[in-house]
């Protein structure tokens, strides 16, 4: 009741002055209830409002001073007061010392028990300042990581660089000491941690002809970086190679491998290594896989709140089968890991079959696939099933030996979670049925298909509404009933983003295989036909998804026609 009574406080200051519309007050509250975020923070990154209105409003209804953190130096913080706990529990900063009196930055002026607790725990007399969410955010972010001595590129030095512990086995690992490598060993070095700092997903190293170039994949996108020399490109190589345990000999043919790179005592990331032979090289491409991407929680993903609900109850069935499709680097394995971590339990025995294990999860039996040595996915099934499972998780479904072994999991008491590679929910069930898996297997045992794509975030700093005219929102496949509440912004470009965009967002098409649809399937009906009583019974396919995400001005029109079809 006390949260309630304060969130009330909040939504009642706000419509006030029109920030949130009068008639959204009771959908924000019952929206909220299911969250494990702070209000504010919810109000910005789910429901969209502008922090920095909302920080304004709520400074001149009660009354505490406004603060702008973007040029707050975070190494002033006094040291004795950075209780990780407490900044984590009541999303409040401690920001300096003046006397006896320590001034706290919040985004929630109701809460106040975070005053209370924090002068409890320092013993100084507590004042709160008022900031805007986002940047407040920004902040926390900052002071944490400084506090869990990560790494910054900008205060390394070159022989710190090229003495970074960059390997699981050190011993294990070919070394040189020739000092011709060590400018290499710096410039790879500092590209992967700069690499992690921009936030990016993947590296690529590519030799051709007359150049050399290197690209980072951020939010989705390749831009170029930097263009070494050529003359460097088989020393790159071989150095990537040798941090990748590779065979630095074999030049003709793919290898695979890792790299893990310490940020900090607490915090490494893992890199995963693909080689290619090309015309002018050796052309390596790193992917980087960051376990806390799989710690984000379902709410985080972008699942509207009916395809949410899908995805949450089939994971609570004890047996079944969740198929999540899409191409290369569309978020499937976040998927997967959000499902799985909601279902790591001490009571539930979880095994997984991956090529690669891209994530380590405790509390999971992850097996890694390794067919030179024997040990593919339809053998680790099958020894899956002797191990007293709850849960399967295969990385794949590649082929029908496979397909087979699965869905015998699946109606025999066991939950199975699984991808494919297929551009739709519809087009997946299609593809079980071309690999030889019988009808009525795929119709009693498929609980549901999610189908889904990554669009990069609209910055919400720079963003700008669009004005598009009406006929051309109907041609892009916006409902008339729907024309009076859209509102499209598009993208600018400022310091606090890449174009115009900050990071991404899941678009997802979740179906629920009803009998409607089974009975199509048993019928030998096609994905046209599938996909049309998906239509009637209410689920949206990827297009109808994405055009929500743009009405709600979470990322643009123009982003949801890069990655969904009209």
């Amino acid at each position: 009741m006390k949260g309630s009574h304060k969130q009330s406080s909040l939504l009642s200051a706000l419509s006030k002055f029109d920030i949130v519309p009068p008639n959204m007050v009771e959908s924000i509250s019952t929206d909220f209830e299911k969250q494990k975020k702070p209000f504010i923070r919810f109000l910005v990154e789910d429901k969209q409002y502008d922090a920095k209105n909302i920080a304004s409003i709520l400074s001149r209804t009660f009354g505490y001073p406004l603060i702008d953190l973007k040029t707050f130096d975070t190494s002033l913080v006094p040291e004795g007061v950075r209780n990780e706990n407490l900044i984590k529990k009541h999303n409040a900063l401690p920001l300096f010392l003046r006397g006896k009196v320590l001034f706290v930055a919040m985004s929630d002026p109701t809460n106040l028990d975070a005053l209370e607790e924090i002068q409890f725990n320092t013993g100084y007399s507590t004042e709160l300042v008022l900031t805007d969410e986002t940047t407040l955010h920004q902040c926390i972010d900052k002071v944490l990581e400084d506090e869990g001595d990560s790494l910054d590129i900008s205060d390394i030095d070159a022989e710190e660089l090229a003495n970074m512990d960059v390997q699981e086995d050190v011993e294990d690992a070919p070394v040189t000491n020739d000092k011709e490598d060590a400018p290499i060993v710096v410039y790879i070095n500092k590209i992967l941690l700069d690499a992690i700092k921009k936030g990016a997903s993947d590296l690529h190293f590519e030799p051709y002809e007359k150049s050399y170039r290197i690209r980072f994949r951020i939010d989705g996108i390749l831009s170029e970086v930097s263009r070494p020399s050529i003359k460097l490109a088989s020393r790159m190589a071989a150095r990537l190679k040798v941090m990748s345990k590779l065979d630095i000999a074999e030049r003709r043919v793919p290898q695979d491998g890792r790299i893990k790179i310490a940020l900090s005592k607490k915090k490494s990331i893992d890199f995963r290594v693909s080689t290619l032979p090309t015309m002018w090289g050796e052309k390596i491409v790193m992917r980087i896989l960051d376990s806390s991407s799989a710690m984000l929680g379902i709410e985080m993903l972008g699942y509207e709140d009916d395809q949410k609900k899908i995805y949450t109850e089939a994971l609570d069935q004890p047996q079944g089968m969740i198929l999540v499709t899409g191409p290369t680097g569309s978020g499937k394995t976040v998927s997967l890991y959000t499902g799985l971590n909601i279902l790591n339990t001490p009571e539930r025995n979880i095994s997984t079959a991956e090529d690669p294990v891209e994530i380590n999860l405790e509390g999971i039996n992850q097996v890694q696939i390794n067919v030179k040595a024997g040990l593919t996915f339809p053998g680790a099934l099958r020894s899956f099933l002797r191990q007293d499972p709850d849960i399967v998780m295969v990385g794949e479904i590649r082929d029908l030996e496979t397909a087979e072994i699965a869905i015998k999991a699946a109606q025999t008491g066991h939950l199975v979670l699984s991808t494919l590679h297929t551009n739709s929910a519809a087009e997946t069930l299609n593809r079980l049925l071309n690999m030889g898996v019988p009808a009525y297997n795929v119709a009693s045992s498929v609980s549901i298909i999610i189908a889904q794509r990554l669009a990069r975030r609209l910055c919400t700093q720079c963003r700008v509404e669009e004005h598009i005219p009406e006929h051309e929102l109907l041609r892009q496949g916006f409902l008339p009933e729907q024309l009076p509440q859209v509102k499209i912004y598009k993208a600018v470009g400022c310091d606090h983003c890449t174009a115009g965009y900050k990071g991404r967002v899941g678009i997802y098409e979740v179906i629920k295989i009803t009998e409607s649809i089974a009975t199509i399937i048993m019928e030998g009906g096609n994905s046209l036909e599938v996909a049309e009583q998906c239509q009637k019974e209410g689920f949206n396919n990827l297009r109808q998804s994405g055009l929500v995400k743009a009405m709600n001005g979470i990322t643009s029109l123009e982003e949801i026609n890069r990655v969904t079809s009209s």
